[in-house]
């Protein structure tokens, strides 16, 4: 078992391209993983995103609530149009008062391959080994349950209504 590594996979019902914009508009990503942006994602940039319940999941966004209004932010990797996705994060950033600007960022991509009569989407976050000792076990943990949510049940939920 990798402590660097979090791999997800799930098999979508819909186009490549239904599934593109529901990862890369940002407030339709927004919408089901639970996030708000106020700007377009662009490759190479820096944004500031807010913790918002997702509205596909009341579970989940009651899970998400104590958070709500959190700010974090993400660097937006790479934009491959119809394949890959990807940015850079603090994982488990939510500790009120910590600066986390200091530690590395870990690596998120969302890659999409045509799979029988769907998309095949593999949720990957690396870089974890490089995070402080104390906070690396519970980040690991927290984005694994986490990825296991938003990957298995909040996009599947988002595309299922939202064809």
């Amino acid at each position: 078992m990798s402590t660097d590594c979090i791999v997800k996979t799930v098999l979508l019902r819909a186009s490549r391209q239904r599934v593109w914009r529901a990862l890369t508009d940002p407030a339709e990503f927004g919408g089901w993983f639970g996030l708000r942006f106020d700007a377009t994602f662009v490759a190479g940039t820096s944004m500031t995103g807010v913790i918002v319940p997702t509205l596909v999941d009341e579970e989940v966004a009651r899970m998400q609530k104590p958070y709500e209004g959190l700010k974090f932010e993400i660097v937006i990797e790479k934009i491959e149009p119809e394949r890959l996705f990807s940015f850079r994060w603090h994982p488990g950033a939510v500790e009120p008062g910590y600066d986390y600007s200091a530690e590395p960022m870990t690596l998120v991509e969302f890659l999409l391959a045509e799979q029988g009569d769907g998309i095949l989407l593999t949720v990957t976050e690396s870089g974890f080994d490089a995070i402080l000792p104390a906070r690396r076990a519970k980040a690991f943990a927290g984005n694994e349950a986490g990825w296991d949510l938003q990957v298995n049940r909040l996009i599947v939920k988002h595309l299922a209504r939202n064809p």
